[in-house]
């Protein structure tokens, strides 16, 4: 009960600390696994450059599986960390075991789309046909093998929910070591392992992430000891699960919105493939910078939400603001590695004749990043407080509402031969700043409605 305790009593500064650190990791690791792919994939023999253009077409759908394992977890991880603050057991047990019940109803979902709808979703956004054949074999496989990134999700939000995150990132370097090590043997063959190509880093990725499934499963039995574990707590109960998505789905929505916004992005800079490529690479460089925005989320919510089932007012504000200023503080690191070294990413990734569109976009989107932390840092405290509206609201104005119209029009100039490519990049920028407003409204009025009148 160590672990509860310090939920409680421990200053929310260190705690903020001491759980974000492990989770901030964690999430690092995870877009490892896209970059490494892609750095290995880059500097293959032939093909790279269409394997790059296959990789960026087949994010969306890695992101919206993540999206729905992560979304479900984030429900958990609150539903969980505040049934725990209330004393409920028996109750978290419950939310546990239905956690794992979703999961194996979200990976019925992945096989059959890997089975039936690869190739129809990778041909939409090319005419390619090498890319086209990339693209389909390595989705393939991740949708077939997705049981691994699924449940690791619902199990490293379990462990995060009782204050154990460290051991959720003992799990994530396990299988991103796996990965790095995986890559190069069965991307380019060596030893007895033949050449793969893009289905090497398709099945490296897959094996290291059931690695980090299973280890997180024995952490999660051996060591969440506040409720029970079985079968039978898998039993679906409809008010449990509606309490898990009443947090989680817009969470899950927020998250598959990116998905969206890369997809029809793709779509946007089709006239283009090498620009094209270079926002798949960039992406992937974002991704890591706001993984670590994402993983101090993980944080905030399960410190809040603790809080707020203890009625705690005083660590409830100090969740806030701690969470904010150490957002900002990782962002502002963000910016500067990115705005410093983008030849270097271009480099690691042998871009080609992508390297320019790569350059120019990262000095531009990188400026949104210290907002666009801050926006994922409003939407976990919203979460946290059962503010699940307002956190979709913010994740529909940053990655549909404002964004794509906005891409549209300034691309419609580019391709008239009015604008340069870079022009499409500025609407990043703008969109987070936006999105930043809206959110600075809607947290000032959560703490007066869930937060003052706390008895």
């Amino acid at each position: 009960m160590a672990e509860s305790n310090k939920m409680k009593e421990m200053p929310v500064n260190k705690l903020m600390v001491q759980m974000g650190i492990p989770m901030i990791l964690s999430m690092a690791l995870q877009a490892v696994y896209n970059i490494v792919d892609s750095a290995f994939v880059g500097n293959m023999k032939s093909g790279s450059e269409a394997a790059l253009n296959a990789l960026t077409l087949v994010f969306p759908v890695q992101m919206l599986m993540v999206a729905v394992g992560i979304g479900t977890g984030v429900g958990t991880n609150a539903l969980l960390a505040r049934t725990l603050g209330e004393g409920k057991s028996k109750k978290a047990a419950k939310v546990a075991g239905n956690s794992l019940f979703l999961g194996v109803i979200i990976y019925a979902v992945c096989l059959q789309f890997g089975m039936f709808g690869v190739k129809a979703y990778i041909s939409s956004q090319t005419v390619d046909s090498e890319v086209i054949a990339m693209g389909t074999s390595y989705l393939r496989i991740c949708c077939v093998i997705s049981f691994g990134i699924i449940f690791f999700s619902l199990f490293e939000k379990m462990l995060q929910a009782t204050g154990r995150s460290i051991y959720s990132t003992i799990g994530q370097v396990v299988g991103a070591v796996v990965n790095i090590i995986l890559d190069p043997i069965m991307i380019y063959g060596i030893g007895p392992v033949p050449e793969m190509g893009v289905e090497g880093a398709a099945y490296a990725t897959v094996i290291g992430q059931v690695v980090s499934a299973a280890l997180l499963f024995i952490f999660h039995v051996k060591l969440n000891k506040e409720f029970e574990h079985g079968v039978k707590f898998m039993k679906p109960e409809g008010r449990i699960i509606r309490e898990i998505y009443a947090i989680g789905l817009p969470a899950i929505i927020g998250q598959a919105l990116m998905s969206i916004m890369v997809y029809v992005i793709n779509l946007i800079l089709k006239f283009s493939p090498s620009a094209q490529t270079a926002y798949g690479l960039f992406y992937k460089v974002q991704q890591f910078v706001l993984f670590l925005a994402f993983g101090l989320r993980d944080a905030i919510t399960p410190i809040i939400a603790f809080a707020y089932g203890m009625h705690s007012k005083k660590r409830i504000q100090d969740g806030i603001r701690y969470g904010l200023i150490y957002t900002i503080v990782l962002m502002i690191v963000g910016v500067a590695i990115t705005e410093i070294f983008p030849g270097a990413f271009a480099t690691l990734f042998n871009a080609g004749q992508s390297r320019e569109y790569f350059i120019g976009a990262m000095r531009i989107i990188s400026i949104s990043f210290i907002f666009a932390g801050i926006n994922v840092a409003y939407q976990g405290i919203y979460q946290a407080l059962d503010g699940g509206l307002e956190s979709l609201v913010i994740s529909l104005l940053r990655q549909l509402v404002i964004i794509l119209p906005l891409a549209g029009v300034f691309s419609s100039l580019v391709r008239n031969g009015q604008m340069d490519v870079s022009l499409i990049w500025w609407a990043f920028p703008i969109t987070e700043i936006a999105a930043c407003l809206v959110g600075y409204v809607f947290l000032k009025r959560i703490r007066k409605n869930k937060v003052e009148s706390l008895s």
